[in-house]
């Protein structure tokens, strides 16, 4: 991360340390700590290349940075009075409604790179987005719903759908200017240019009903099995026992023929120099019939195993 993003990273973790509560005021965040959260945005960041390369035709990176809390009305004071696309995003079955929020120039860019441009937005930004622009809005929630949902899955199974963007944040009508908002940033940039930021903002009242899971611990890598464990578990799946037999003919014979059966009939079989032998309903292997200390026994000719990697 170069020098100005470093600056900015730190100027976006700032506000989340000095945001405390105060006497009279209403707690933004009832929360506390939301380093699943804060996890949940570097697994989703992760997955933005997967979106954003094709769309940019470049290698890019894309970071995850310290989330806040704050009032809707606070974040739209904080953004420049600049184009926006302000993109709904239905949680189902939650019953509030996230938000993507993506420069207008951004957008007007990727429209370019749609139609065949070198990825150029107009000199002059106009105030408002055509129904083309509108459109590449829509494509783009559309796009990102997935990796959404995925990034939300370890924690909870919400289903992502865009909604109608709007450039006037004062037309978001399910957005109220007191509501509390986790305002998630994603830093997106190709190799030494100027970073674009994308967020990702979603209401505290919609996601109380996961409050026990948002505060809880975060384990990033799977601990190593214990080795005692391990042994022990092989010692028991290797005394595990299992019926082995040998088929040496199966004979049909006709009903008429089953019915009329007797004590002392004999039922004549055949059978060649190799018998199968059966482990369950599964084939081990070819035997031979023979004695072995006085006793009847089979002696193993051929293995039948499945080659390793073999699932069916």
């Amino acid at each position: 991360m170069d020098g100005a993003v470093d600056r900015r990273a730190r100027e976006r973790a700032g506000p989340l340390i000095a945001r405390t509560a105060v006497l009279g005021q209403q707690n933004l965040n009832p929360f506390g700590d939301l380093h699943t959260l804060q996890h949940l945005s570097a697994l989703f960041a992760r997955s933005m290349r997967g979106v954003f390369e094709p769309l940019l035709r470049r290698e890019l990176r894309v970071w995850a940075e310290p989330l806040v809390v704050q009032r809707f009305a606070d974040y739209r004071a904080e953004r420049p009075e600049t184009l926006t696309a302000w993109l709904p995003l239905i949680m189902a079955p939650l019953p509030g409604r996230a938000l993507l929020v993506a420069d207008g120039k951004f957008v007007l860019e990727l429209l370019d790179l749609f139609f065949g441009g070198h990825g150029e937005a107009p000199h002059h930004i106009p105030n408002e987005f055509s129904p083309a622009a509108e459109a590449m809005i829509a494509r783009l929630g559309g796009l990102l719903t997935g990796p959404l949902r995925a990034a939300w899955e370890p924690l909870a199974k919400i289903e992502f759908a865009p909604g109608h963007p709007e450039s006037n944040p004062a037309l978001l009508a399910s957005f109220d200017a007191d509501d509390a908002m986790i305002v998630t940033r994603f830093g997106i940039s190709a190799s030494g240019g100027k970073p674009t930021f994308l967020d990702v903002l979603y209401p505290v009242a919609a996601l109380k009903p996961h409050a026990p899971q948002l505060t809880g611990k975060v384990v990033s890598r799977s601990a190593d099995p214990d080795p005692a464990w391990r042994t022990g578990l092989t010692r028991a799946a290797m005394a595990v026992r299992f019926p082995v037999r040998s088929v040496l003919d199966e004979p049909v014979i006709s009903l008429a023929r089953l019915m009329e059966l007797q004590p002392g009939d004999v039922i004549p079989i055949s059978f060649g120099a190799d018998v199968p032998v059966m482990v369950g309903n599964n084939r081990l292997g070819l035997g031979t019939v023979g004695t072995a200390n006085g006793r009847a026994a089979i002696k193993i000719s051929q293995l039948a195993f499945k080659n390793e990697g073999d699932t069916e």
